[in-house]
């Protein structure tokens, strides 16, 4: 899955050079975020106190807004657009690897076409998607770890205040907590994910097959049989989604009200002020949103484990019938 790409000659400019353009262009909009988060604070100690402030300055600060936000919006945009390019040419250094190999096999590998088409542009798809909000979450930690400890000694809570640079261990501390209480609530999706491909496998190939000879193929009974145990792994998963989204979606909630009861006291002593509050909350979400990457995607994840299992039996079947 990797060698294809990252081993080849042909495949060297856009593997690497392609992939340090990206992180160019995302260590850029962490520069940006930054900007936008210390923007907050002036915007809203203004709105705080009106009385000292103008309109005139009041839109002053609606333009430094636009201008530090639409060369963001074109960054990212740019940024999707190039890492679509770039991981369509992982897949199509993939599926002729594969292709080559899988033409030299002696005997049929079950699922072959499947392998080969589908999951392979499922696994450049979540690649992309999944690849993009890592990278940008380790720019987002190497940004905002700094501003967020800094942003601590505003804390008026007890026990909590004397902590330096408390609210970065809080983050990191419920993001922690948050990944492994989800790793053992969906502890089975992984397995749950690669049985449905399974029968949709099976499902899929009977139609094929009756596509040449409906005679001998897609017969009631083989269908119904087929069905039925397709739709009972979709039942099971519908099932144990059910419960891992109360969670998941719980976390999400509860961590919006975080900073703001940590800070809040503060507000009301006059030690922080409203534009401090709303930096300390956009900051404090965006460390811990980049601390919690892998349980905010965590059905990406899955699916993705899912995909690399059935692409690594497809490896190994390929290597056995040399």
């Amino acid at each position: 899955m990797l060698s294809s790409f990252f081993r080849s000659k042909k495949w060297a400019l856009w593997a690497y050079g392609g992939f340090l353009l990206i992180i160019l262009s995302l260590v850029y909009q962490t520069h940006l975020n930054v900007a936008i988060n210390n923007w907050y604070k002036d915007f809203y100690d203004m709105l705080q106190n009106v009385k000292d402030h103008s309109v005139s300055e009041f839109w002053d600060g609606i333009w430094l807004f636009l201008k530090i936000a639409m060369p963001y919006v074109i960054t990212y945009t740019l940024t999707a657009f190039f890492t679509s390019h770039w991981v369509f040419r992982w897949r199509e250094a993939m599926t002729f690897a594969y292709m080559d190999k899988w033409r030299a096999c002696v005997n049929d590998i079950e699922g072959s076409s499947q392998r080969m088409q589908e999951d392979i542009y499922r696994f450049a798809k979540i690649t992309e998607s999944l690849g993009l909000a890592v990278l940008r979450a380790m720019m987002t930690l190497i940004a905002f770890i700094p501003v967020l400890w800094g942003l601590s000694s505003g804390v008026d809570m007890p026990i909590i205040k004397d902590i330096p640079g408390s609210l970065v261990w809080i983050a990191l501390a419920v993001s922690v907590g948050g990944l492994i209480i989800s790793w053992f609530v969906g502890i089975k999706l992984p397995k749950l994910e690669y049985n449905i491909q399974k029968t949709e496998a099976a499902f899929r190939k009977e139609l094929v097959l009756a596509e040449d000879d409906k005679i001998n193929h897609a017969k009631p009974e083989s269908i119904i049989e087929l069905f039925t145990g397709l739709k009972f792994s979709f039942y099971r998963l519908f099932l144990h989604y059910g419960y891992f989204n109360i969670w998941l979606i719980s976390f999400s909630q509860f961590m919006v009200i975080v900073p703001y009861m940590i800070m809040g006291p503060g507000l009301f002593t006059g030690v922080i002020t409203l534009g401090i509050l709303v930096q300390v909350s956009n900051a404090f979400s965006q460390v811990r949103s980049s601390f919690s990457v892998f349980i905010d995607n965590w059905t990406t994840i899955t699916e993705l484990r899912s995909i690399h299992r059935r692409l690594k039996e497809f490896e190994e079947n390929i290597k056995f019938n040399h």
